[in-house]
């Protein structure tokens, strides 16, 4: 039997009372800049208490649209100790995506402030000011009064999660306490949370994996979270906090090693040093960064070129890649962080079962999953939740990938983004699309199949600050071409783009749901005439 998942924050609680269990990264209303397991422990449980008197039973829906910050992760506990589902939005979603969601998952209580609350449309739920600038204050909920125990099981839900860009239909993930529970505790098997770490997320709280591996993963070890959506002050909060885990995206991991790789560069000593004796000049690296307290870094959301993940294990500074969904609690795999397999994102994590089902002759297929993350289902859709988990408890992904002889997962793309050209050949624009995003000009790239010549385009949104001032005399589009070209030459020829004609440039960036994904759908197929 899996623990419910308060029970898991009450034994760090006894274990760690007087450890730092959030920190704020900015001043929020009512709040102080760090908060112990003791003191969240408590806060949760009068925010509970309050909720309870004023009729909050298990089962009703507590939605949260804002930001990370302390009484957003009391909001979260105390809606577990409840029985209740807490429902994280997205504080950027505009009033009619808010509307949209609050219809479908019709709560009991809304958390929110700022301009997130000026956004909640008319709701019989009772709204709840997180800032306290309002009479219905997060505050004046919170009692002393005792709170009555609610006796909560591994089959019950903990969070209702809605995938990003359901506007229309939403599909809305529910998520138990069991599932949750396994991802921690089968997870931690693999990153070894110490109580010490201080991790630091640019993932947001309402998505999924900020969450959980972000938020409910560091108070399960009994270290400390954090979030910072303010990448100028990166190096600032890294230092000043001694950050051991860092949690963010390839883009951002691609263009540290960048300028690390510059540094090294310039200098005779750190040049000679880099060839001989990489992890001297990783460890004065990571002195520099975080005062020598870094373990290692996670990267997740899109693919990490191998060359910078073997790059920062020279350095002596872990690289963990990550796969996961929001339908599995979120994670799936993540690799060892000293790995040797490239573009590897791991073997699943212990109890859970990864297969192809019927792979082509490349060895790939789509991608199943199954063991205790796997989802209770889509709420209010029993149609689509048949479609994703088959009879046998086979969760199908959508993505497609292989397997090697070691069970370790090499990811390739989404199934329905998969090109079949004329030649009967399969293009995975996901792998085209990695190739032409390394190139630091681009800013933005979408791969699609062209219906004019039976071949695929690349549609892509220049970085103009990265243009050079002087080209030769060649265009941008010209100076894009020939990097494109050198890039895409270690792939395939059938996969590679032929004419320049296969390149778009695009004036604008493209729109994206909110965890930052290309809009894919709205790009459907080209008839190639007439592109520039």
């Amino acid at each position: 039997m899996l623990p419910p998942l308060h029970h898991l924050f009450a034994d760090s609680v006894e274990r760690f009372p007087e450890h730092v269990a959030v920190r704020n990264t900015r001043d929020q209303s009512g709040e102080p800049d760090r908060i112990t397991y003791v003191e969240l422990d408590g806060l949760s449980t009068a925010l509970a208490a309050g909720l309870q008197a004023a009729g909050v039973a298990k089962g009703d829906r507590l939605v949260i649209i804002s930001r990370p910050r302390i009484r957003f992760a009391a909001t979260v506990l105390a809606a577990f100790k409840l029985g209740a589902w807490i429902v994280p939005l997205d504080p950027t979603l505009t009033s009619e995506e808010i509307s949209v969601l609050l219809d479908h998952a019709k709560p009991k209580v809304i958390f929110a402030s700022g301009d997130p609350l000026k956004k909640v449309p008319c709701t019989d739920a009772t709204l709840i000011d997180l800032d306290d600038a309002s009479e219905r204050s997060f505050a004046s909920l919170c009692t002393d009064g005792g709170l009555r125990p609610t006796e909560v099981t591994e089959q019950d839900i903990a969070v209702l999660a809605y995938t990003s860009g359901t506007t229309g239909h939403p599909k809305g993930v529910l998520l138990s306490h069991g599932n949750i529970a396994a991802d921690l505790i089968h997870g931690t098997k693999v990153i070894p949370i110490l109580s010490d770490d201080v991790l630091l997320s640019i993932a947001p709280w309402h998505h999924i994996l900020g969450l959980v591996a972000c938020l409910i993963l560091p108070l399960y070890g009994g270290a400390t979270a954090m979030y910072t959506d303010d990448f100028r002050r990166l190096a600032e909060l890294m230092v000043k906090n001694g950050v051991s885990i860092f949690t963010g995206v390839p883009k951002l991991y691609h263009a540290l090693y960048a300028k690390l790789m510059e540094k090294i560069e310039s200098s005779v000593l750190t040049r000679v040093l880099w060839k001989v004796a990489p992890r001297v000049v990783g460890r004065g690296i990571k002195k520099k960064l975080t005062g020598g307290r870094l373990r290692f870094f996670v990267s997740g959301s899109a693919p990490l070129d191998p060359k910078v993940a073997v790059g920062f294990r020279r350095m002596g500074i872990g690289m963990m890649e990550g796969y996961g969904l929001t339908e599995t609690s979120p994670v799936i795999s993540i690799c060892d962080p000293f790995g040797k397999k490239a573009g590897s994102v791991g073997r699943p994590l212990p109890h859970v079962e990864a297969k192809v089902r019927n792979p082509w002759p490349d060895g790939v297929g789509e991608l199943l999953i199954r063991g205790p993350i796997v989802m209770q289902g889509y709420y209010k859709n029993p149609e689509a939740t048949a479609q994703a988990i088959d009879p046998e408890g086979w969760f199908h992904t959508g993505d497609l990938a292989c397997l090697d002889t070691e069970g370790e997962i090499f990811l390739k793309g989404r199934a329905k983004n998969v090109i079949v050209l004329e030649s009967g050949k399969n293009v995975y624009p996901e792998e085209l699309e990695w190739e032409i995003g390394r190139i630091p000009f681009v800013e933005e790239v979408l791969v699609r199949y062209r219906d004019a010549d039976g071949s695929i385009e690349a549609l892509v949104y220049p970085n103009q600050d990265q243009l050079p001032a002087s080209s030769a005399g060649l265009g941008v589009k010209e100076l894009i071409w020939q990097e494109v070209r050198t890039r895409l030459e270690r792939l395939a020829p059938y996969k590679r783009l032929r004419s320049i004609r296969q390149l778009v440039l695009t004036e604008k960036p493209f729109p994206k749901t909110s965890t930052l994904d290309i809009k894919r759908h709205l790009f459907g197929r080209s008839e190639g005439l007439g592109q520039q």
